[in-house]
């Protein structure tokens, strides 16, 4: 039961990752990722919120692992710094790779921040 929960989770965080993604990059005439940022951004967010507030596992599995894991990308984040490094855009594969982390990590406390005092 607990794959199944995963795989629906999943199979609605990976297309909203990619329209997402696409939707954002298109406002934006640059070579920064700004579409992977913005869905890895958001998806530390919630998956910091959803640790904090109380829920069983089940939830956890269809939420957490399912739709956050399919929502954030870690590979595409790699892939695309690599080939900013490979175009000769190194300082803004380093501005991707701070700001992925930085940005994400601050999400994510924010996340637990706010569903600690929501719960």
């Amino acid at each position: 039961m607990t794959l199944l929960l995963v795989a629906i989770g999943a199979a609605v965080g990976a297309p909203l990752r990619y329209l997402t993604d696409r939707a954002v990059q298109s406002k934006h005439d640059s070579a920064f990722p700004w579409g992977t940022l913005t869905v890895n951004v958001a998806g530390s967010f919630l998956l910091g919120l959803l640790t904090a507030l109380p829920a069983d596992p089940g939830s956890r599995a269809l939420l957490g692992t399912g739709f956050c894991g399919a929502l954030t990308t870690y590979s595409t984040f790699s892939y695309e710094t690599l080939k900013l490094v490979q175009h000769g855009n190194r300082r803004t594969a380093l501005a991707n790779v701070a700001g992925s982390v930085l940005a994400g990590l601050g999400a994510a406390a924010l996340g637990i921040v706010l569903g600690q005092a929501v719960a």
